[in-house]
């Protein structure tokens, strides 16, 4: 999983002056929100970024404040525009461009806020490369479904792709154009679902592109006159949208300090004990990569996601697996070696769940867990004793639990600053008491004109 990340491409001199520029955050919610300006004052807006709110943060997914709010209607930030994250999506057929930039969100003096999600990743890269001793590479694999009427094409077929023509080649068109550097494009199992994985990159990059990736794919659709959602469950009896998360820790040379031949899964020590971290707190941190009432609905054994909180080699029922490593043609098993979490989804924000990852595997090396066993079976030939030790539907069975997973767990409570993590429990919280009178086809139904 060597990184193909090169240095963007500005495109600055195709912004005409009047063209709307967006200036955006993802929340804790998973939503983009932001402010638009003219082009032409971006110049001041690289400098000075543009007036925000602490509340804001407090907003649920749902559309009001959650209560208790810890940030009270006091207190004014600034959206701080990284000049490094421009995307655009030329207009087409009389629609104006998508042109927008990506936040970190500061105090009004510059300095960095504790509630901001993208500084929080920031600064969990740079510990964790420190203290690993090497470069993270990461890459986010999207599963979304398009809301269309009409019977459902046959999974991974030709036909599911080119029904949605010219969608497909436009959506591609655009994340290339974006910089999302999009790797294919693919019919799924579900009714009218898709998937589209992107290059890897460096760990912060990669996030960007999760979050541009979503607003890019929904662009596109609205101008073929479509909505894609990436709801993390559409239908109880069908499979959900997730989001594969692949990481690698690389050396100077590109190649993984995952791969060791000589154990098992051709996992090294230092792998075994990051995945060692990442299974010792898998349950609080499916609060923070699978967090809206209906993630847990996804996480079911035979879903293929995550049915099975353990270690596996090319087993789609994992929570955590190594993927395959062919040799074929140039591909080189050693720059491939890579760790795919197989629990997240688009209700994340992928700021958080990255440094929740990161932050579990690297308290897994500090205290140099031993390497858990690799699965090399269907979890659905285990016997039962098997089963509890692999770990078979151990995941949470709904918010509510993985959310008191994470308050209970005295690690995983300190991967966010009180004040991230106080608005964050007080959102979800609101999001399940929303939720608590309705059956789970209605939340379905619900979550799916959210995301």
């Amino acid at each position: 999983m060597g990184q193909r990340h090169g240095s963007r491409r500005e495109g600055w001199e195709r912004v005409s002056d009047g063209d709307l520029l967006a200036l955006v955050c993802c929340d804790l919610g998973a939503i983009v929100r932001g402010r638009s300006v003219f082009a032409s004052e971006l110049g001041e807006q690289l400098e000075h970024g543009v007036g925000w709110v602490p509340a804001n943060h407090a907003l649920t997914p749902l559309g009001g404040l959650a209560e208790p709010n810890p940030f009270g209607s006091t207190g004014d930030l600034r959206l701080l525009p990284d000049p490094t994250t421009h995307a655009r999506v030329p207009g087409s057929d009389g629609s104006a461009p998508l042109e927008l930039l990506l936040c970190d969100i500061v105090e009004i003096d510059g300095s960095a806020w504790a509630g901001c999600p993208r500084t929080l990743l920031r600064g969990t890269v740079e510990m964790a490369e420190r203290e690993l001793g090497a470069t993270i590479a990461v890459s986010f694999e999207h599963e979304f479904q398009l809301m269309l009427d009409g019977p459902r094409s046959l999974p991974f077929s030709l036909e599911g792709q080119r029904r949605v023509e010219p969608f497909a080649t436009r959506v591609m068109d655009a994340l290339k154009e974006a910089g999302a550097e999009p790797e294919r494009f693919f019919a799924e199992f579900a009714a009218h679902q898709y998937e589209i994985p992107v290059a890897p990159a460096p760990a912060l990059a990669a996030a960007d592109r999760a979050v541009l990736l979503r607003e890019v794919v929904r662009e596109v659709a609205r101008r073929e006159g479509m909505r894609a959602s990436f709801v993390p469950l559409l239908d109880p009896e069908e499979a959900g949208n997730g989001v594969h998360i692949h990481l690698s820790l690389l050396d100077p040379g590109g190649r993984s300090l995952l791969y060791d031949t000589t154990r098992e899964g051709c996992l090294s020590e230092l792998g075994g004990m990051f995945a060692a971290g990442v299974l010792e707190h898998a349950a609080a941190l499916s609060a923070l990569t699978a967090p809206s009432p209906v993630s847990a609905g996804r996480l079911q054994p035979h879903h293929w996601s995550a049915g099975a909180a353990c270690l596996a080699a090319g087993n789609r029922e994992a929570l955590l697996r190594i993927p395959p490593l062919p040799s074929l043609g140039r591909m080189e098993p050693e720059a491939e070696m890579r760790l795919e979490y197989r629990a997240a989804d688009a209700a994340a924000n992928p700021y958080l769940a990255l440094a929740a990852l990161l932050l579990a595997g690297l308290d897994g090396v500090r205290r140099a867990l031993p390497a858990p066993p690799v699965l090399d079976r269907d979890p659905g030939v285990l016997d039962p004793d098997e089963a509890r030790a692999f770990g078979v539907g151990a995941l949470p069975a709904s918010l509510e639990d993985a959310l008191a997973a994470l308050e209970s767990d005295d690690t995983a409570r300190r991967w966010l600053p009180n004040l991230m993590l106080d608005a964050y429990l007080s959102i979800k919280r609101a999001e399940l008491e929303a939720s608590a009178r309705l059956d789970l086809g209605e939340i379905c139904r619900r979550y799916a004109a959210i995301y």
